[in-house]
Formats: structure tokens, C-alpha cells, sequence
């Protein structure tokens, strides 16, 4: 058959094997030399040549991963934005929700919560063990540690709802009719004084330089024209200024004293973002980081401090008045409020702002009293008070506000309020020493004997230590 056969009758294995392609003569042979190398190499006692790895490049890749989106450095104290997972600095991520951001500052996307990394914090401190010189400044870390406590979440502000897209056949300088104008409206209440739409009878339009029209008001929160007489339309007896009760449910409403929320106060990580808390302790911020702490462990909430203040205020003898008088409800919102025909009359219902205003103006007063009820731990209440009290220009160092106590006198406003010194500073068992309005706790010390000579001797100790009167707050 033309083949060569074997002496053994069988067939030539060499005649029977195809030759390779030329591009694959002497792949073979290569192969067969790597695979001896690397056989070689498994031996015991070989010598293979292994490389070092450079902990130097791994460490500088590491600080490029750990940085901070918001300040590009090797990120301190980090949180987590969620649910895009970014992360920043506890003190970037705070200073960027002050200054407006209502969003992930990397991704801008919608963020539900703010919450401390664990896993992040353990690998900077890793990194910063095997690489010391990357550490922050001492200076920055207490600048950070200022603006950020800690293991704290916070919330990234909702961005506002889109405004209603503009009707571009109505004239800006005239009113649009209220949702109550209309003849057929939703909300089965016409106004009785309804507002020409420019639209149909120019010549019957109500111009805006000729102020509100005829039992008309503008909302305090959606700016739209509402009807005063309307079953939605609610009233601040404080700012004075109506709520339409149909743009924007649960804001466009000034709901009853005690049952509204504080604006922009829903839990405690609003409070440790508000400068104006801070305002109100004199930037002590170890006063207000006791008060935190305090409000943590006994989970209380901005709601439960502003009702507590509002019905410490409205048990006073003048009520809300001296706060009136005070103007603190002046000018909070953008439209012209409406006039207070009874200054006397009871005040009971208020919108969002105001709710706040009275929160902030009450808070260190409701601090004060609510340190006397004895949950604080002794390393707090046993602290010497600080001889200027709440006029110490020192209370911003950090060290003297850690060791001293400045929650002496509380904010007075009003006519005269009379408080003991054992309720302002929160020892127990002292005698209690009146302070008039303008007295420090000193000043007061040094008018104790003379008013107890002006008594007859009597004997001021025979007060409740926990005595504290005030009129008209």
C-alpha cells in the first residue's frame, strides 16, 4: 500500500506523524526548557530569585484611595454617604451640609443617611502606623474634631421640590387668583372675594403695587396667594403670617403650640450642625457636647426640647408675650405679615420657623433646668465654675472650658427673673443665692447678707434648693 511496516508487522509511527507548520518549529523545544526551569525550580534547596515588594508605592496607593473627596487629603475621622457609598471627612461632610449642600458632595446623588465608617477608620489607622508623617496637623485634627464629633450620623438635607414650571401668559406685575378662586376648584371652597386672572380681564387684574388683595394673604412657605377665610388656611399667632395648608402638606400649615415641628430641627445631627446651638452656649463646645451627649443617652429629641420650652414659656405669667416684645418673630419669612390686633390674646398655634426661634431662645434655659434632675455623671456636675461665669472670653479654649463650668446664669429676657445660684450652676446642696436680670452668680453672692438683713435675718436657705421663680420669663 506504499507504507513501511515494522519488522513486527505493525506500522511506522514516524511515517504516520503530520510535520508541523513552519510557525510552530521549535515552539516544542521552547516549552519543553520553560516547563524544565520551572520544574527545576520546585526542587528542594533550589535557589529561586523572589522580588521584595515595595511597602513605600503600596502605602502612596493607599493614601490615593483614602482620600477625601471634599478636601483631598488622607481622609479623617471618615463617614460613608449612603446608598452611593462615598466617603469623606466627619468635618467636610458637616461644613458642606452648613453651607447648603443637599446632596453627595462627590456624586451629587440623592443620600438618605450619613453614617461613621469603622472598616475605613481601621485602615487609616494602619496606614498611618506604617507611615506616621501622613498624619494630620495637630491643629487640624482639633479644628476637625470642632465641627464633627466622633461616631455621630447625620442626614444630607432632601434637595427642595422643583418650583411649578411658569405660566408664560401671565404678567408678572399682577396677582394670580389663589387656588379657592376658581369657580370649579378641588378643594369644594370658593373665596367669596375672588381675584381676576390677568389672563382673561386685564383691565380687572389686581396690579401688586396696590398690596394684597381684598381677603388675600400670601403663604409663608410657597409664596402663593391664599384665602384668608379659607378651611385650609391656618395663622401663626406668633409671626403672624397665614399658611395656605394646600402647596407643600405638613410646611404650608401653622399646626397647634405644642404639636408642631421645629424647622430644620428633626433629629440630633441638626443640632450638631447648627451654628445658632452653638450661638446660644457661647461656642463653648464642650458645654454643648455634654448637652449631646446627655440628649444621646436619654434619646431625646429637637421636638421633645422645643415643647418642653414652649410649655415652659407658655406656663409663665406673660406667656409669649416678652418674646413678642422682643421682636424675635420679626421679619422671619419673606412676606408681609399680618397684624396682631390682640397682643394679649393666648397663643395657640405656630408655624415651623417660629417653632425653631423658640427652641433656640429657650434651649439653654430648658439645659439648665433639666441638669437638675441628676442623670449627669459627677466628673460633670463636680466641676468648679468659672469665676466670670457665662461672660468668660476663654470659654472657646478648650482646655479651661473642659475644666471649668460655664452653665452659671441662664439667658434672661423679659421683665425681671429672679433664678437660685444652685440651679444655675447644677451643684447640690448649695445655698441658693438670688441673681437679678443683669447680676452675675458673684454679684449675687455679695447681696445675699444684705437682702437676708433686709428680711428680718430670715434664713434664704429655708428655699427648695431647686427654687426657681420667673416672672414673665
Amino acid at each position: 500500500m506504499g507504507l513501511s511496516m515494522s519488522r513486527s508487522g505493525g506500522t511506522s509511527s514516524s511515517a504516520l506523524k503530520r510535520g508541523l507548520p513552519s510557525s510552530f518549529e521549535g515552539l516544542e523545544d521552547e516549552t519543553s526548557k520553560k516547563r524544565f526551569k520551572e520544574d527545576l525550580g520546585n526542587e528542594p534547596g533550589s535557589e529561586k530569585s523572589v522580588a521584595k515588594p515595595d511597602y513605600g508605592a503600596l502605602a502612596e496607593d493607599l493614601a490615593q484611595e483614602l482620600q477625601c473627596g471634599c478636601c483631598a487629603e488622607l481622609v479623617y475621622r471618615p463617614v460613608v454617604v449612603s446608598p452611593c457609598q462615598h466617603f469623606f471627612c466627619g468635618s467636610c461632610c458637616v461644613l458642606w451640609i452648613r453651607n447648603g449642600g443637599t446632596n453627595c458632595p462627590a456624586c451629587r446623588g440623592v443620600s438618605t443617611i450619613v453614617t461613621p465608617s469603622r472598616p475605613l477608620q481601621s485602615i487609616v489607622d494602619i496606614l498611618l502606623r506604617a507611615d506616621p508623617s501622613r498624619e494630620r496637623a495637630e491643629r487640624e485634627r482639633i479644628q476637625a474634631d470642632e465641627v464633627y464629633k466622633a461616631g455621630c450620623s447625620m442626614r444630607i438635607p432632601m434637595p427642595r421640590e422643583a418650583s411649578p414650571e411658569p405660566n408664560l401668559n401671565q404678567n408678572v406685575d399682577y396677582v394670580r387668583p389663589c387656588p379657592h378662586c376658581a369657580p370649579d376648584n378641588a378643594f369644594g371652597w370658593r373665596c367669596p372675594q375672588p381675584v381676576i386672572d390677568y389672563g382673561v380681564d386685564p383691565e380687572r387684574a389686581w396690579h401688586l403695587d396696590d398690596g394684597n388683595p381684598p381677603g388675600h394673604a400670601f403663604c409663608g412657605n410657597c409664596e402663593n396667594l391664599l384665602a384668608l377665610r379659607a378651611p385650609s388656611t391656618t395663622k401663626c399667632d406668633l409671626c403672624q403670617v397665614s399658611f395656605c395648608g394646600v402647596g407643600v402638606p405638613g410646611r404650608c400649615l401653622a399646626a397647634p403650640l405644642l404639636s408642631q415641628h421645629p424647622h430644620n430641627m428633626s433629629d440630633l445631627g441638626d443640632l450638631i450642625q447648627s451654628s445658632e446651638v452653638y450661638g446660644c452656649f457661647d461656642h463653648n463646645t464642650v458645654e454643648v457636647d455634654i448637652m449631646l451627649d446627655y440628649l444621646t443617652a436619654q434619646e431625646l429629641s429637637p421636638r421633645h426640647i422645643y415643647r418642653e420650652v414652649a410649655s415652659h414659656i407658655n406656663s409663665q405669667p406673660n406667656g409669649f408675650r416678652p418674646l413678642i416684645e422682643l421682636d424675635l418673630f420679626v421679619d422671619i419669612h419673606s412676606v408681609t405679615a399680618g397684624i396682631d390686633e390682640n397682643p394679649d390674646a393666648p397663643r395657640n398655634r405656630i408655624c415651623r420657623q417660629c417653632a425653631t426661634e423658640v427652641m433656640l431662645w429657650g434651649i439653654k434655659d430648658w439645659w439648665i433646668r433639666e441638669r437638675q434632675k441628676g442623670f449627669l455623671e459627677e466628673t460633670v456636675t463636680r466641676r468648679p465654675d468659672c469665676k466670670e461665669g457665662t461672660s468668660c472670653s476663654r470659654q472657646k479654649d478648650l482646655a479651661h472650658a473642659r475644666e471649668y463650668n460655664h452653665i452659671i446664669a441662664p439667658r434672661f429676657s423679659g421683665d425681671s427673673v429672679l433664678s437660685t445660684d444652685a440651679s444655675m450652676s447644677g451643684a447640690q446642696g448649695s445655698p441658693p443665692v438670688f441673681a437679678a436680670t443683669t447680676a452675675d452668680a458673684d454679684a449675687a453672692r455679695q447681696l445675699e447678707p444684705e437682702m437676708a438683713e433686709s428680711r428680718g435675718n430670715a434664713a434664704v436657705t429655708d428655699l427648695p434648693t431647686n427654687f426657681l421663680l420667673t416672672d414673665g420669663l
